[in-house]
């Protein structure tokens, strides 16, 4: 189990860096998913800000815990956004079926992240 934890690890870390990134080289790709009363691009950085942090935190030993618990919790908070996602009736990922399918998929990636802080 804790090669398969340590495999986890080194992807959540690259993913988030990745995706914490994107946030900056493609911001209008996640305008959509946030909702209009907040303002977009503040969130929109301050979200990649705190994935990037947090997948580099998976790196480093003494910061993996935190990073996992930190990742756990902004999961969770994204899963209303997809829940709402879901609810438009555009919604922003592309088809209500994909919309639908993300939602489940969003607690696979909690599992995940809890995989790593439990380890």
């Amino acid at each position: 189990m804790e090669v398969i934890v340590q495999i986890i690890t080194i992807v959540y870390g690259a993913f988030f860096c990745f995706a914490g990134v994107m946030h900056f080289a493609k911001p209008k790709f996640f305008y959509p998913f946030i909702p209009k009363i907040f303002p977009k691009q503040l969130v929109n950085l301050g979200v990649g800000v705190l994935e990037f942090l947090l997948g580099v935190g998976l790196f480093i030993n003494s910061t993996t815990n935190h990073a996992a618990l930190g990742i756990l919790i902004l999961l969770f908070i994204l899963l209303f956004v997809h829940i709402w996602d879901y609810t438009k009736e555009k919604p922003a990922i592309g088809s209500k079926k994909l919309a639908f399918f993300r939602i489940p998929f969003q607690f696979l990636l909690m599992y995940g992240a809890y995989l790593i802080y439990t380890n």
